[in-house]
């Protein structure tokens, strides 16, 4: 699979060619399984000493994953044999200080990996799956498996236990205050000794348990009235930061999801998740504990500044709620997004990245060993802070952090040095993410995109002038590793019809040599219709709005085309880019729709990933009125330059833009004639607590944002034609959307619209019959109202 062609003329050929003319393509193609494209790169990772890569790849016709070797000088890819997958290294591995070895989890087991000579050393063996490891001071290796930590030591190949953590009550603490059980002590004297005799004896076997080195440490006490949520061993296997929420919170009534088409032939139901604002998230605590003396205290958060300040006080006092009380509750970020708890690697400090439940508030303090706590920084927003951009970690020299940070307007990195200000590494209008330090410790890499919001490379950064300066020239980089010598960037690319790929480029910048091209012969065969990126100006103060045209290469002269507009789904999400799209099938189908005399219009709307904090924020309690806008503006664009026929547009999309499908036929009625919203959100009320209360805050307290950006609200506008399509297992959009949908549209004595249910699909279908089923109707519905 290994392929040298030089960049350009890969690149080249995943274009299609520059003049080439599209090949024509069926609906019943453009939505096969997508095997017949060729599987993209899922994953990929360096080999120890940096000549090979290992990758991940698709199976035709199975979901199983087979790996790959690639030599990076040359040479055929080779399958790894089952027999040999036991010596494959791994992603997300950690390096010692001085980067001669390295360790990583696989298949839930801890190995180390000598760089310099290739030994690998298997640590554990075992059912259980561990995690969060580390090197440690001593130059061992840390790891925990639940919530208890191991170290092992490589001198003697021992492995310890160092903590257990147990949400129990110490048996060693004095009991509750009883009346009763105070005169049964005092006037039984039978009772009286057999709690000395037990208390003795327990007191003698935790003596003997410390003076003894042979013997694990007892557990570590948090309490019976909580529930361990996350924790973190330092280097040098002293203290713990352990996070904790209280037990059997009650995160509000659950949904029951009915399945119809089920094995048993029965109608089954599925537990789901619970709606917004049906209690929100348990407030978390933090706790160290130190795993030498037992003794475990709790960390309070008092001195975050603006703990205590209700941000929605107002909207309380609206709504006729009670003023909040006390501190506000908060979530410790976990490493999904991007935050967690972070070790110095002396083990002298710990920084941790605490997020308030009303998303107004993002910090990371630090947390000695004295069982101090400092804030070293706060984020604060009156939209909604990021769930992503919360990278952060410590420099070599152990008191310097460095974290992103959406404070200028735009994710850029920082250094912090103590509690002095942070120090903008990278700046002006475009955004850092998924920052890697560099081997020497005296830099990072970041993906960027500094030339224009679409176009993603690395760039290096030089911590002490901050020179930034781009690497590579993919135009779609997807995401990138560190060789383990440090002198070689792996990275993963792709573009407009290149499923991910493969590179290796210098680290100091260069040529890419390319490593992969998985695509089929079939599909690599093909001419497709390239994306044009543009610029469409915005008549609502937005300033532009970019996008993807498709259209045919020339024009007939006084034709006017009809136009469909597609809207991607959201949950924070960017689309016109360089990238293979998430959308692949929508842009062979986009294929189609030219071939058949159409011209398409894909919209990054307000509210999409890439271009900054305002924009993400601009649709704050007002969710569908601003990105309408952007739509109606890209309509008017396409009327004014490239001959669209105003009277003949239509409009489709899937979950957010389902939603939105719907907010333009109902709050735009007449301006599109037709449009198919895509398991779509009806009503905001429905939907999860984490994505929705950043946006519209809750019901309780905001009935007025749920009012002003549910669909449901303004159904009495449809006057077009509309086709609803949903899964009926959908666990995220929930099919109930749909129906309440329909029931509303029976009431107010709707003419043509209609429904599609897709009984075994979820939010995203896997089945290339609905894929088909879904999009034939789509097309119907285009060509019978637009055409």
């Amino acid at each position: 699979m290994s392929r040298f062609l030089p960049l350009s003329l890969l690149l080249l050929a995943a274009a299609g060619g520059a003049h080439a003319a599209p090949t024509p393509i069926t609906i019943e193609q453009a939505m096969a399984d997508p095997d017949w494209i060729g599987p993209p790169v899922e994953s990929a990772w360096w080999s120890w000493n940096g000549t090979q890569v290992e990758y991940a790849l698709k199976r035709k016709g199975s979901p199983v994953r087979d790996t790959f070797r690639q030599p990076v000088a040359g040479g055929a890819a080779q399958q790894v044999a089952d027999d040999q997958r036991g010596t494959l290294d791994a992603a997300g591995r950690v390096y010692d200080r001085q980067r001669q070895r390295m360790a990583f989890v696989r298949n839930g087991d801890v190995f180390v990996r000598d760089l310099r000579s290739g030994a690998l050393t298997q640590l554990t063996r075992g059912n259980e799956r561990a995690s969060g490891v580390d090197f440690a001071t001593d130059g061992g290796v840390i790891w925990n498996v639940g919530n208890s930590w191991y170290h092992w030591t490589p001198g003697t190949g021992g492995i310890a236990l160092v903590a257990q953590l147990k949400a129990e009550k110490n048996p060693a603490d004095a009991p509750k205050a009883d009346v009763l059980r105070d005169q049964q002590m005092r006037t039984l004297e039978t009772l009286r000794r057999d709690r000395a005799q037990r208390d003795a004896l327990r007191e003698q076997g935790e003596r003997w348990r410390q003076a003894d080195p042979t013997r694990a440490p007892g557990p570590l006490y948090l309490g019976a009235d909580v529930e361990i949520v996350d924790s973190a061993l330092s280097p040098d296997a002293t203290h713990l930061v352990v996070v904790t929420k209280p037990k059997n919170f009650e995160d509000g009534r659950g949904g029951k999801m009915p399945l119809y088409v089920t094995e048993s032939g029965y109608e089954e139901t599925e537990d789901t998740r619970t709606r917004v604002g049906r209690n929100g998230f348990a407030p978390h605590a933090l706790w160290l504990a130190d795993t030498r003396t037992g003794q475990v205290r709790p960390l309070p958060l008092d001195a975050l500044p603006g703990i205590g300040t209700d941000p929605l006080a107002a909207l309380r006092k609206a709504a006729g709620k009670e003023p909040l009380k006390g501190n506000r509750g908060v979530q410790v970020m976990g490493d999904f997004m991007g935050g967690g708890i972070r070790w110095s690697a002396d083990g002298t400090q710990a920084a941790v990245m605490v997020r308030a439940n009303d998303n107004k508030d993002r910090w990371i303090v630090s947390v000695g060993n004295d069982g101090g706590l400092h804030n070293r920084h706060r984020l604060t927003d009156p939209g909604w802070i990021n769930w992503g951009f919360n990278d952060f970690g410590w420099m070599a020299d152990g008191r310097t952090l460095w974290l992103l940070s959406e404070e200028s307007g735009f994710s850029h990195l920082y250094t912090q040095a103590g509690t002095a200000r942070p120090r903008a590494l990278t700046s002006g209008k475009w955004e850092a993410s998924a920052p890697v330090p560099s081997a020497d410790g005296k830099g990072f890499y970041v993906l960027c995109n500094r030339q224009a919001p679409h176009d993603y490379e690395v760039c290096g950064i030089d911590a002490a002038s901050g020179q930034v300066r781009e690497l590579t020239n993919l135009d779609g980089v997807e995401d990138f590793s560190l060789s383990p010598d440090g002198q070689q960037l792996l990275v993963r690319y792709s573009g407009a019809y290149l499923p991910a790929q493969l590179a290796v480029v210098p680290a100091t910048g260069g040529s890419a040599r390319v490593l992969t091209d998985t695509r089929s012969a079939e599909f690599k065969a093909r001419q497709w219709i390239q994306p044009q990126l543009v610029a469409v100006p915005s008549r609502h103060g937005a300033g532009v709005v970019w996008a993807k045209y498709y259209g045919p290469a020339q024009k007939e002269p006084g034709r006017k085309y009809p136009i469909v507009m597609f809207v991607h789904g959201a949950g924070y999400l960017q689309n016109v880019h360089q990238r293979y799209p998430t959308y692949f099938r929508e842009q062979m189908f986009h294929n189609l729709l030219v071939q058949k005399g159409y011209i398409v219009l894909d919209m990054d709307y307000r509210g999409s990933e890439g271009y900054g904090r305002d924009w993400r924020t601009a649709i704050y309690r007002n969710m569908g009125h601003p990105e309408l806008e952007d739509y109606l503006d890209g309509l008017e664009w396409l009327v004014d330059t490239q001959q669209g026929d105003r009277d003949r547009a239509g409009i489709y999309g899937g979950s957010y833009g389902g939603f939105m499908t719907f907010m333009a036929l109902y709050r735009a009625p007449g301006t599109f004639k037709a449009g198919a919203a895509l398991r779509p959100v009806g009503d905001w009320h429905q939907y999860n607590h984490g994505y929705t209360s950043n946006i519209l805050n809750t019901p309780d307290i905001d009935p007025e944002a749920y009012r002003v950006s549910s669909p449901i609200e303004y159904a009495e506008g449809l006057q077009d034609h509309l086709l609803i399509a949903h899964g009926m297992m959908d666990d995220n959009v929930f099919f109930q959307d749909s129906v309440n949908m329909t029931q509303r549209l029976i009431e107010l004595h709707k003419d043509n619209w209609s429904i599609a249910p897709y009984p075994l699909e979820r939010h995203g279908y896997t089945r290339a019959d609905s894929w088909l089923d879904q999009y034939k109707r789509i097309l119907k519905l285009f060509e019978e109202t637009l055409k």
